[in-house]
């Protein structure tokens, strides 16, 4: 009777530890989750016709995107499936429909590896004039407290410069998702959740919600692939940009403008410095 009671408790124990950990794993990445199998269409030399195409998915109520491939041609991307076969499935009934022609299912990212829509070779960095970024020196408590172990800094180290290359690619890129169509966040928010989720990670639509998940970074930590946030304050954040290193970050300034590259500490954006995120 004892043995039986004493395996009882270990065995409601465990199921009471297990738990514990599957909500703090949860906690942990609120508002964060994996990208699917997704569907993607075109191979179009000209960036019009895979806008005119992404506003025709948008004005279905799909939230698509699109992005230029290695090769320099455009593609458009949309859907978070569960499954290759659902995926299939939503793409052969928009082919009946004759919204798209050809496709190709997108397989879910892995982390570390290279897509193979994403670059990671650095682009050459255009010059940013009267820029002189300023980073803090940290106290010898500060670099205590940031220690990270190897494999956690290794990993983000992989996935942030997949992040900050694949932003990179967007530069000059005219940029006008969103408009007046039905999905609404298609903007400098829009940018970042689609370089995320080419990277393998779904994000929040709006800056303010993404400022509500992930971990809190100083200026003098970031690294590629943070978002850096700015407005009049947390609760008035009105700006996201995809950080790329050495005091820069991609971002697109207003519907209508191309995806451009700026200096953090331009004096229009260290007024409006927020805080950034990091997601990996």
């Amino acid at each position: 009777m004892i043995c039986r009671i004493l395996y009882i408790a270990i065995i409601l124990t465990f199921f009471c530890l297990t738990n514990t950990g599957c909500a703090a794993q949860m906690k942990a990445v609120k508002g964060l989750s994996r990208v699917g199998f997704a569907i993607q269409v075109g191979a179009f030399s000209e960036v019009k016709n895979a806008e005119r195409l992404t506003n025709r998915l948008q004005q279905k109520g799909i939230e698509a995107f699109y992005f230029r491939k290695d090769s320099g041609l455009y593609a458009v991307r949309f859907g978070d499936f569960e499954t290759k076969e659902k995926a299939k499935k939503a793409a052969k009934r928009l082919v009946s429909e004759k919204v798209i022609g050809s496709y190709f299912i997108a397989p879910p990212q892995i982390d570390g590896k290279k897509s193979r829509e994403v670059a990671i070779e650095k682009a050459p960095q255009p010059s940013l004039k009267k820029l002189t970024p300023v980073v803090p020196k940290k106290s010898k408590e500060d670099r205590a407290g940031d220690a990270e172990t190897p494999d956690h800094a290794k990993a983000h180290s992989d996935m942030g410069a997949i992040a900050a290359r694949t932003a990179e690619r967007f530069v000059g890129i005219p940029y006008r998702w969103g408009g007046d169509t039905v999905v609404d966040g298609m903007d400098c928010s829009g940018f970042a959740r689609a370089v995320y989720n080419l990277c393998g990670v779904n994000i929040p639509r709006s800056s303010r919600e993404q400022f509500k998940v992930g971990d809190n970074i100083s200026k003098a930590d970031l690294k590629d692939g943070d978002l850096v946030f700015f407005g009049n304050s947390e609760a008035e954040i009105n700006h996201v940009g995809i950080y790329i290193g050495d005091g820069r970050f991609v971002h697109a300034p207003r519907r209508g403008d191309d995806i451009k590259i700026s200096g953090i500490e331009e004096a229009y954006f260290i007024k409006r410095f927020i805080g950034a995120k990091r997601y990996f």
